[in-house]
């Protein structure tokens, strides 16, 4: 038993109670973060200001001295979030002897409130008018009369006079754990639970260093660990705590049956099919959050819950309970945007997210966009339109997840366009086309999948070369794999994707051509938070077959632009033909590197490299130069995912080529 004083009177407390205490468990403390009592309708009025003085009521104004502490402002805001009386204070009282009791009531919220922040030895008291009101003391007739005295005539004045004193540090930390046999859970436990010898006894450390030892021990395969008991003990004295956590790690588990529950009109059975846990695998939080992430994944899915049971099965496992929302199954949306280099540009699309009650979703999208004339002529006026200078392109998407319940997705993609890309300054190319791929997706995992299909396309292209109409007929076979920790804003992991495409003459096609494609990225965060994160992404692309002017030029290579050569025109990059035109390459090369710096929560520097150029022969053999450039990145974090703005320089620029170029998007470059 050790004495907690409270504003200079010793009150007895356990250590169970201190717990309670520190944690802000007690029912004042739960009281004193009611927010239904917020004056949220207010929001044209000054809250600072109390209501007018009246014959009926008794207002009064709040004003909290905390002497000469250290971080005043702060430590106010903490006890105004704790106070019953600043919550209140847009509600008078009728008479004195309310007030004075709600002053009374207020002690204890605020003396929590401190030693949350670990000031144990704080004294508090109010004063109106030279009465004071201390901590134990019943309202008396003096401070009541003191009180009424203001009746409409002005605000009563209480000050909340602190005196915090000094912060307790902790001295002795210790996390004992439940007589088992065998070695321990936890080998080093004060490195877990991040406690350090010194740093202030607040109750966000205490609660932190609790919150961090149960997901240890959770991420250890245990997932009922638990705190059973939290010893403090502050010696006032010396102004120090000594804290001992007693841990339950509970027993080591797998994961039990997984229940499919509320799916709406989603088949159980498709859901299931973005589930990779099986029964008796090892438990672990991270495959729940992985699991979770896996099934959202399905466009009909709006949200994932997923629930753990309270005790392990017979057979030792912990049984999983798995629920979903479904989103409006119908879309409908448009777009228009402008771009100095592409012109203005307008997108309708539509979408069924559960066609045929499989959770099949169809996305139908078209687009309509003015195209850049390769010659370099400007459009003044309407007279001016040509039928060429309008571009369209309209897309199908159908997809059947989980065929019969299996992780195999049937996919079905087409596409009808007409476009004219490039400049005056580097050449381009016309095409139409129609495309048509259909494939299977086989999902071995959340990170890992396979897809082979059956493509057709067919079109017309013009550039420097010549005219081109061209059929092909293939098999595209691609692989996919993605660990990384964020679509958006990957810190950790590896992202990978590799194709293939043959186009054979014998299947139809009237140039054959084989098509390889691949790209690798990696991120690596030097610490834990990941404010500090190296990325790098290396490109590669080859054609084999056909000879360079034998190959439409959708299907060569070019590098340059806000997702490949920062610095450098978009497809810009690439072997020149007759009059030193961009004609494409059967063969890419790109390199980039990245260094993330988070200089605070939501701004970050982003120095970058990139290097590539594409190759007239179908390997990279060196006979073209890497055009390289570098820059300075700035991102500003959102919960959607960072704002992207990069500037760029060529290091070896061409000539024509800017000097620099900007680039903004939502996400990193790669």
């Amino acid at each position: 038993m050790r004495l907690w004083r409270r504003a200079g009177h010793a009150v007895a407390l356990s250590g169970g109670c201190a717990f309670a205490t520190l944690l802000g468990l007690q029912a004042e403390s739960a009281r004193a973060f009611d927010l239904s009592s917020l004056d949220v309708f207010g929001l044209f009025t000054k809250k600072d200001e109390p209501p007018a003085a009246n014959a009926s009521s008794l207002p009064y104004k709040l004003d909290f001295d905390l002497g000469d502490a250290e971080d005043a402002k702060t430590l106010t805001r903490t006890l105004q979030d704790a106070s019953l009386l600043y919550r209140l204070r847009q509600d008078a009282p009728p008479d004195g002897e309310t007030l004075a009791r709600r002053m009374a009531a207020d002690f204890n919220p605020l003396v929590d409130a401190l030693w949350s922040q670990g000031y144990f030895n704080a004294d508090v008291s109010m004063v109106v008018d030279g009465v004071s009101l201390t901590l134990g003391l019943e309202p008396n007739a003096t401070l009541i009369r003191a009180l009424e005295a203001h009746r409409n005539r002005d605000a009563v004045p209480i000050t909340i006079r602190v005196r915090p004193g000094k912060v307790f540090g902790l001295r002795k930390i210790e996390v004992v754990e439940r007589d088992e046999p065998g070695p321990p859970a936890i080998a080093n436990p004060l490195k877990v639970s991040k406690l350090k010898e010194g740093e202030p006894a607040t109750s966000a450390a205490l609660r932190g260093a609790q919150a961090a030892l149960v997901d240890y021990m959770r991420a250890q395969s245990r997932p009922l660990a638990k705190i059973v008991e939290l010893r403090p003990v502050v010696d006032h004295a010396a102004g120090i705590m000594d804290v001992t956590y007693v841990l339950d790690p509970g027993p080591l588990a797998g994961f039990g049956d997984i229940t499919i529950g509320q799916t709406d009109e989603i088949p159980p059975a498709v859901v299931r099919s973005f589930i990779y846990l099986e029964p008796g695998d090892p438990y672990s939080p991270k495959a729940l959050a992985d699991t979770r992430r896996s099934i959202a994944k399905i466009p009909a899915v709006g949200s994932v819950r997923i629930r753990e049971g309270d005790k392990l099965d017979r057979a030792g496992n912990l049984p999983i309970f798995v629920d979903v929302t479904e989103r409006p199954k119908r879309l409908l949306g448009f777009s228009a945007r402008y771009s100095t280099i592409d012109g203005p540009a307008v997108k309708t699309y539509w979408e069924h997210r559960n066609l045929f009650g499989g959770a099949e979703r169809l996305r139908l999208e078209g687009s309509i966009f003015l195209t850049p004339r390769i010659d370099g002529t400007k459009i003044k006026s309407f007279g001016d339109f040509e039928e060429s200078d309008i571009g369209g392109r309209f897309g199908f998407s159908f997809m059947k997840p989980a065929l019969g319940g299996s992780r195999y997705d049937w996919l079905v993609d087409g596409v009808a366009t007409r476009e004219r890309v490039g400049t005056n300054r580097y050449g381009g190319y016309t095409a139409r086309y129609a495309n048509v791929t259909t494939a299977i997706m086989r999902r071995f995992s959340d990170t890992f999948s396979v897809q082979a299909g059956l493509e057709v396309e067919r079109g017309q292209t013009s550039d420097v070369l010549g005219q081109i109409t061209y059929t092909l007929v293939g098999i595209p076979l691609s692989v996919k794999y993605d660990s990384t920790d964020s679509l958006l804003d990957p810190t950790r992991g590896i992202r990978a994707a590799a194709s293939f495409a043959a186009y054979p003459t014998f299947l139809g096609s009237t140039v054959g051509i084989y098509q390889t494609k691949a790209a690798i990225s990696a991120y690596y965060a030097l610490d834990e938070d990941a404010r500090y994160v190296l990325a790098g992404r290396i490109g590669f692309g080859s054609l084999l077959g056909a000879s360079l002017n034998e190959i439409p030029p959708t299907r060569l290579f070019f590098a340059g632009g806000g997702g490949s050569v920062r610095g450098y025109a978009y497809r810009s990059i690439a072997p020149l033909g007759p009059f030193n035109q961009v004609v494409g390459g059967r063969s890419l090369l790109e390199l980039s590197a990245e260094a993330r710096i988070k200089i605070t929560d939501t701004i970050g520097i982003v120095p970058f490299f990139d290097a590539g150029t594409a190759f007239e022969s179908s390997f990279p053999d060196g006979k073209q130069q890497l055009q390289m450039a570098a820059g300075l990145g700035l991102r500003y974090y959102t919960g959607i995912g960072p704002i992207r703005v990069d500037v760029a320089a060529p290091l070896n620029p061409r000539k024509g080529d800017k000097p620099v170029a900007l680039y903004v998007s939502i996400g990193q470059a790669f």
